[in-house]
């Protein structure tokens, strides 16, 4: 196996596992779904995942992880907003 494919697939198989991690966390209330753990790990595993994905040309999966990482981002800005506003990341 080339080195590139082997890093790829590792790329990958780490990017599944973040989503798959974060959705149990959340699912087990080890951490909550508006915190940065959460949505560090959907930014980083999506990205992860689409650059798999883009590298064996599997377009919808790299447009679904490109969401996903754009839903994460505005989860983290939204969050930093209300802190910096002074409402509670739970509040309205």
């Amino acid at each position: 196996m080339e080195p590139i494919v082997l890093l790829v697939n590792v790329v990958g198989w780490a990017g599944m596992l973040l989503l798959v991690s974060a959705y149990a966390f959340v699912t087990t209330s080890m951490v909550r779904p508006t915190g940065l753990a959460f949505q560090l790990m959907n930014i980083v595993g999506g990205t992860m995942l689409a650059i798999n994905s883009a590298y064996y040309g599997a377009w919808p999966s790299v447009a679904l992880n490109v969401v996903w990482v754009g839903v994460g981002t505005l989860g983290i800005v939204r969050a930093t907003r209300r802190t910096r506003s002074g409402r509670s990341p739970r509040s309205g």
